[in-house]
């Protein structure tokens, strides 16, 4: 038989593949990332209206009743907002924000000002209160009082409750009152319109039931807008809340990016601009407590980030990663770590084993650079941020393993297979987190970059293995092995098929069940030649 057709050779030259496509993708990966990508521009740079709350430092938050912003970085705020919106909305009183009218009216802006609405009835006079107190003090600098805030969506009163609060406002102050919710809440409950002024809806595409793709989003808004308009005719009807997310987990062919990001807000600003209907813009800073409330998406919705950096250009090219070079490095870095480990105690000789170390360290580096970037948006807070990096550093110590063993592999060297219990704590880690995606997915992200370093391993080191005397694998492995594809496949399903991250996930979970799968069928067909 010629070595060309021997079935180590059959064995061998797919492995060398898969780790070459893997070095390639990974550097690819990140390449891509940086390309700059042509959209087509915003008419003016200048927006009509901006949801803002100034809630973004660590550890502010709305929802804590002692928070306070002052005065003086409210003012700092809207004097740069100032700069690119017309009007500011806001969503409640107290906690500083009652200063943005006055403040606002020092720098030429009007305000959509909000009254926050929940299940508590003391907490809802208190801002009813304050709400009319301040309507009725600034009524030039008001375009409309927007009382509750997608309470309905929430289930937080009936509507009844709502209407007597609604009420009790309009016969309070002078300027137009109305309510925000999502739009299908309306036309659901269409006898609340007698008690506003005017109709104003929330569209967001991408947390549609449907989500909807960004090329589709304008086109969806506009339908839906005409919907609304159908409904209730004769009634003015305003947008309270578009937008898109710049970072965070898709959902189904709705991707969180910061391009997707720039495209959706230019092509609306188009739209908007044809139409002549007023709207606003959610939002103008990132909001760093949302995540804990809505994950990693739930952040990341501002045209400015955190530290009140734009994010992009209303004009030209827009680029996702901007330090995408990062990734290069990280796969070169652990090109080099793992030649520098895989030299201590090795088994084999020759330049293969090098070089099947190098494609592995550039393809984990890769990887977990990847993970990395999505922890940087991610993680809120120390114990985050420890697990994370602790998961990070079992993952590499994983593939570092499996690297040593899979380059003397190549080079014809034998070499101790790692400890079974290695692959059963990566089998029930992938099992666990896929369970989490399945019964509790909405607001989870994908680690594709953790656990692909482990998935790629193992299955390199299941087909390199000697399939002449395969171990049965242990009872708890199997049973995880025949559990992982069904957890994908139902990830999938909820997906729609349409995230490719989730074809990913489904080919990570079948990597790391496919050499159990392998070792147990050859284990129970030469179980009777042995006896």
């Amino acid at each position: 038989m010629s070595p060309a057709a021997s079935p180590v050779f059959r064995r061998v030259w797919p492995a060398w593949l898969a780790l070459v496509v893997m070095a390639l993708a990974a550097a690819w990966w990140w390449w891509a990332i940086g390309r700059p990508v042509a959209l087509p521009d915003a008419p003016s740079a200048r927006i009509a209206c901006v949801s803002y709350a100034p809630f973004r430092r660590a550890g502010e938050t709305p929802l804590d009743p002692t928070a306070h912003i002052s005065a003086e970085r409210i003012d700092a705020d809207l004097a740069a907002l100032s700069q690119r919106f017309d009007c500011v909305r806001t969503y409640s009183q107290g906690q500083g924000l009652s200063e943005v009218p006055a403040i606002a009216e020092r720098h030429g802006m009007k305000v959509l000002m909000g009254i926050w609405l929940g299940g508590d009835a003391k907490a809802n006079a208190e801002q009813v209160r304050l709400g009319i107190a301040t309507a009725n003090r600034y009524p030039q600098v008001l375009r409309g009082v927007i009382v509750g805030n997608e309470v309905l969506l929430r289930g937080d009163l009936p509507v009844s409750q709502l209407a007597v609060y609604l009420k009790q406002v309009r016969q309070a102050v002078t300027v137009p009152v109305t309510y925000a919710d999502v739009w299908e809440f309306w036309l659901r409950h269409p006898e609340l319109a007698g008690s506003v002024d005017y109709l104003t809806i929330h569209i967001l595409p991408y947390w549609e039931d449907q989500p909807v793709s960004p090329e589709r989003a304008v086109r969806h808004v506009a339908d839906v807008y005409a919907k609304v308009q159908q409904a209730f005719p004769g009634r003015a009807v305003m947008i309270g809340e578009t937008g898109w997310p710049s970072a965070g987990r898709p959902r189904q062919a709705a991707s969180a990016s910061v391009v997707n990001e720039a495209r959706y807000l230019r092509e609306f600003l188009r739209y908007a601009a044809t139409v002549h209907m007023p709207y606003n813009v959610i939002e103008a800073f990132d909001q760093p407590w949302k995540r804990a409330q809505e994950g990693t998406v739930g952040g990341y919705w501002g045209i400015f980030d955190a530290q009140a950096r734009p994010k992009f250009a209303m004009q030209g090219p827009v680029v996702e990663e901007p330090h995408w070079w990062a990734g290069w490095l990280a796969g070169v870095a652990g090109a080099g770590v793992f030649l520098l480990v895989g030299a201590w105690r090795r088994r084999w000789r020759g330049a293969r084993g090098w070089l099947a170390l190098m494609l592995a360290g550039a393809a984990s580096g890769g990887a977990l650079a990847w993970q990395f970037r999505q922890m940087w948006y991610a993680c809120r807070d120390a114990w985050e941020w420890t697990v994370s990096l602790g998961a990070c550093a079992l993952a590499l110590l994983a593939a570092l393993r499996l690297a040593h063993w899979i380059a003397a592999r190549l080079c014809g060297a034998a070499a101790p297979l790692p400890r079974p219990w290695w692959r059963l704590g990566w089998l029930f880690a992938l099992a666990f987190y896929g369970l989490l995606l399945v019964v509790d997915g909405r607001y989870r992200d994908f680690p594709l970059g953790l656990f692909l370093l482990p998935c790629a391993g193992y299955a390199l080191l299941g087909w390199l293995s000697d399939r002449r005397a395969p171990l049965m694998p242990l009872l708890e492995e199997r049973f995880l092995a025949c559990l992982l594809p069904l957890l994908a496949a139902a990830v999938l399903w909820q997906e729609a098929g349409l995230t490719p991250v989730a074809w990913l996930w489904l080919g990570m979970n079948l990597l790391l069940a496919a050499p159990v799968w392998s070792a147990w069928r050859q284990a129970v067909r030469l179980q009777p030649e042995q006896a």
